[in-house]
């Protein structure tokens, strides 16, 4: 019997970490900028800045966001039976979500489910940059079946935050989980 391999990557935005020399940062987010811009295709020098800011040693404390989104991660994963779960970032941290399929790809994985912490609308990572990542991962490995579970039911989530508004403890509001 021939079972499909599954996978849910949970994309987050990704945050700068408080212990990276500000030049590094600096210096990317000039080149950075100006390339958007002017249209100019990507620069050695700007892959290398963005490759010191996604591999820069993170710990909880200088990367209180990437630590949230594997606290995220740890907490769904036992709801997720039969799928690998993998976290990816649009920028600034480790893995991209190019990295983070390439990792799933090589564990045989053949269907994909992208999920990101991206909520609402009108935003560009989720509503333009993750789908047209997306086309590209596709031409990439054509058979590979690729899902994006977005946008979200802004029902669902105004429910999700009223029910959390009126079950909310103040004093439970430092648990980590």
């Amino acid at each position: 019997m021939n079972t499909i391999k599954q996978a849910v990557l949970l994309v987050g935005h990704g945050g700068l970490p408080k212990d990276i020399p500000q030049q590094a940062v600096e210096g990317f987010m000039k080149i950075h900028k100006q390339r958007m811009r002017t249209g100019r295709a990507i620069t050695n020098e700007e892959k290398e800045l963005e490759a010191v800011i996604r591999n820069w040693k993170r710990t909880p404390e200088s990367d209180p966001y990437q630590a949230g989104l594997e606290n995220l991660a740890s907490c769904m994963k036992p709801n997720l039976d039969g799928y690998i779960l993998k976290t990816a970032y649009n920028e600034f941290c480790y893995p991209s979500i190019e990295t983070a399929v390439d990792e799933l790809v090589e564990k045989s994985v053949s269907k994909i489910i992208l999920i990101t912490t991206m909520i609402t609308r009108g935003g560009s990572h989720s509503e333009i940059e993750i789908p047209e990542e997306l086309n590209a991962l596709s031409a990439k490995y054509p058979d590979i079946d690729f899902q994006y579970a977005w946008p979200f039911s802004m029902d669902s989530f105004a429910l999700f935050l009223t029910d959390h508004i009126k079950n909310f403890k103040p004093e439970l509001a430092t648990n980590k989980n």
